[in-house]
């Protein structure tokens, strides 16, 4: 039977596997980082409390994992899902990205000098890693954290993205809204500017769909 005890332990088993604690399975979902701390799971008068099915998708997609691996780390069986290898996709920094010369012009990764990064979880075979450098982009990416940008995947409002303009600028944002004439995007940072884009000035925009941390 689905209880308040499993659906607890598989988010604790969800976050081991990715290497995570609770907190950081919180921070890489977009969640408070208390979200799923052991005091947030009974009330003040001991009654549980049970996470949001909200939440719940928002781990399981920040993760990369699939609704049946998790419903089956509430079931508490061994799961054949689970990941297997590592898989080694092309990294770059932000700097280096803004440089020129290692994208196609539909923002997948090309020429020369790119170095390799495993990773834990399923990765598209487009996919590519770019490092985080600097403060830019916190409290959600800290410098030296791995984001994995999907080039290609469908972006829609609230989605994690990176941006490249024609200027050769590189950052990671919140997608706020995108028409045929500007992008509108929310700084993950609040000390730096929210900024609205033409589309003449933009180069490629890739979804962010897994981030070390």
């Amino acid at each position: 039977m689905l209880s308040h005890d499993r659906v607890w332990a598989a988010i604790d088993a969800l976050a081991e596997r990715y290497s995570l604690s609770a907190s950081g399975l919180a921070r890489r979902a977009g969640l408070d980082s208390t979200a799923f701390n052991k005091s947030k799971r009974l009330s003040s008068d001991g009654r549980p409390r049970w996470p949001s099915t909200e939440s719940l998708a928002k781990i399981i997609e920040a993760t990369g994992a699939s609704l049946e691996e998790f419903t089956v780390l509430v079931e508490g069986r061994a799961s054949p899902a689970a990941p297997q290898s590592r898989m080694a996709v092309p990294l770059l920094g932000f700097a280096q990205a803004g440089a020129g010369g290692f994208f196609d012009d539909a923002g997948y990764p090309s020429g020369q000098g790119w170095d390799l990064v495993e990773l834990p979880a399923r990765a598209a075979e487009s996919s590519y890693a770019l490092k985080v450098q600097g403060d830019s982009m916190l409290p959600l990416y800290r410098d030296g954290d791995v984001l994995i940008v999907e080039p290609g995947a469908p972006t829609r409002k609230g989605d994690r993205v990176v941006v490249k303009t024609a200027a050769g600028e590189v950052m990671a944002k919140v997608l706020e809204r995108q028409t045929a004439k500007s992008i509108v995007l929310v700084s993950l940072n609040p000390a730096h500017p929210d900024r609205d884009i033409p589309m003449r000035d933009v180069e490629w925009v890739a979804r962010i769909v897994w981030a070390s941390q």
